[in-house]
C-alpha cells in the first residue's frame, strides 16, 4: 500500500497553519505514544505515520515540495522519514518536552548527531580550472557494528535509572520552591546501561580509517568548501553521523596569477615589437591551445591586452573570467654588429628630429 497523504494523517486541511498542524500533532503524540500504548504494534505505527507527516508539513520547503509533488517528490529530494522512535524522539525532543512538561521515556535516548569534520586540500591551478576527482584518507569515528550504535551489548536493554526513575531530573524541595537539576547518575538521559558492548566499551562507535573520492567542481577557490553529508562522525548512541567539511586550498602558479575569476600574466616583448607591433601567443592552462593577441603599434610598457573570455570558470557553470596579458618591453644588453648599426642609423634620425623640435621648443622662449 501506498503512503496515506500527510494532510489526512494529521486530520488538517491543505490550507492549516503552523499552530494547527502542531495541535494535531500533539494530539496524535498523546494518543500513540509507546509510552501509553506498550506493546501494540498499530499504536506503534500511527506513531511513526503521524511524526513522519508532521516533520514534512511544519518545514517550509518540504511542504512546498510535498504540496506540487507529493510523496514522489521528497523521494526525490533525499527526504527518507525516520529509521526509529530514537530518530523521533532524537529530532522533536524539544516539543516532546513542551508537549509532556518532562522528556518521555522514549525521548531519554541518549542519541546525539555526530561531530562535524574538517579536511584541508590543496590543488593546483589545473585541478580548480578543469575540475577533478582526489582520494583523501582520513580517521573518523565509526558507528560501531556489534551494538549498531547503541553502546548496548546485543540482547540487553537500557535500565531506568534508579537514581530519577527515569525522569533525567532530581527534584529537591527548598521551602517553598523546588528545584530541578540534571540527574547526576545518568546525566538527564533517565537510562543507564548496565551490560555495555564489549566491543565499543558502551560508547556505540569504534575508530577506524576512512577513503573517499571528492569530486571537485571547475572553479573552485581557495576557500570554498565542498560538504559531504553524512561523512563526519558518527551520532553517539545511534544518533546521526555529522558532515564532511572539505576546504579547498589553490597552490600558486608559476605563469598565471588569480584575481576571482580572472587570469593575469606577465609577457616579455622586444622593443621592436613594441614599436611595430606584432602577435604573441600565450599558452591557456594545462598544455591546452594556445590564443594569440595583437599588439598594437606603439605599446608602451606596462600596458595590457585582454581575452575576454579566457579566465576561470565560475562555480555556477554559466560564464569565465578573462585573461589580462601585462606587456613587459625587455631592452637587450648584447646587440650584433648589424643590430648596433641599424640602431645606431635610427639614432641619427631620431637625432634630427629632436633637434627640429627643440629648436622648435625654444624659439618660443627666445621670441
Amino acid at each position: 500500500m501506498g503512503k496515506r497523504d500527510y494532510y489526512e494523517i494529521l486530520g488538517v486541511s491543505r490550507n492549516a497553519d503552523d499552530d494547527e498542524i502542531k495541535r494535531a500533532y500533539r494530539r496524535l503524540a498523546l494518543k500513540y505514544h509507546p509510552d501509553r500504548n506498550p506493546g501494540d504494534k498499530e499504536a506503534e505505527e500511527r506513531f511513526k505515520e503521524a511524526s513522519e507527516a508532521y516533520e514534512v508539513l511544519r518545514d517550509p520547503e518540504k511542504r512546498r515540495i510535498y504540496d506540487q509533488y507529493g510523496h514522489a517528490g521528497l523521494e526525490g529530494s533525499g527526504f527518507r522519514g525516520f529509521s526509529g522512535f530514537e530518530d523521533i524522539f532524537s529530532t522533536f525532543s524539544d516539543i516532546f518536552e513542551e508537549f509532556f512538561g518532562f522528556r518521555t521515556s522514549g525521548s531519554r535516548t541518549r542519541a546525539r548527531e555526530g561531530t562535524s569534520l574538517r579536511y584541508d586540500l590543496e590543488i593546483s591551478l589545473e585541478d580548480a580550472y578543469f575540475g577533478c576527482e582526489k582520494e583523501i584518507t582520513f580517521h573518523r569515528w565509526n558507528q560501531c557494528s556489534t551494538c549498531r550504535g547503541s553502546g548496548i551489548e546485543p540482547g540487553k536493554e537500557p535500565q531506568i535509572c534508579p537514581t530519577c526513575r527515569g525522569r533525567g531530573q532530581i527534584v529537591r524541595s527548598q521551602g517553598f520552591f523546588q528545584i530541578s537539576t540534571t540527574c547526576p547518575a545518568c546525566h538527564g538521559q533517565g537510562q543507564v546501561i548496565k551490560d555495555p558492548c564489549p566491543e565499543c566499551d558502551g560508547e556505540g562507535r569504534v575508530k577506524v580509517m576512512r577513503r573517499i573520492t571528492v569530486k571537485i567542481p571547475p572553479g573552485v577557490d581557495t576557500g570554498s568548501q565542498l560538504r559531504l553529508r553524512g561523512e563526519g562522525e558518527p551520532g553517539e548512541y545511534g544518533g546521526p553521523p555529522g558532515d564532511l567539511y572539505v576546504v579547498i586550498r589553490v597552490k600558486e602558479h608559476h605563469f598565471f596569477a588569480r584575481e576571482g575569476n580572472h587570469l593575469l600574466c606577465e609577457v616579455p616583448i622586444s622593443f621592436v615589437q613594441a614599436a611595430l607591433g606584432g602577435t604573441i601567443s600565450i599558452p591557456m592552462i594545462g598544455g591546452g591551445e594556445e590564443i594569440e593577441l595583437s599588439i598594437p603599434p606603439g605599446t608602451q610598457p606596462g600596458e595590457v591586452l585582454t581575452a575576454p573570455g579566457c579566465g576561470m570558470p565560475s562555480l555556477n557553470g554559466r560564464d569565465r573570467g578573462d585573461l589580462y596579458v601585462k606587456l613587459n618591453v625587455v631592452i637587450p644588453k648584447k646587440l650584433t654588429k648589424r643590430q648596433r648599426e641599424l640602431l645606431e642609423e635610427l639614432a641619427k634620425i631620431e637625432s634630427s628630429k629632436v633637434k627640429k623640435k627643440h629648436d622648435k621648443f625654444w624659439h618660443k622662449f627666445t621670441r
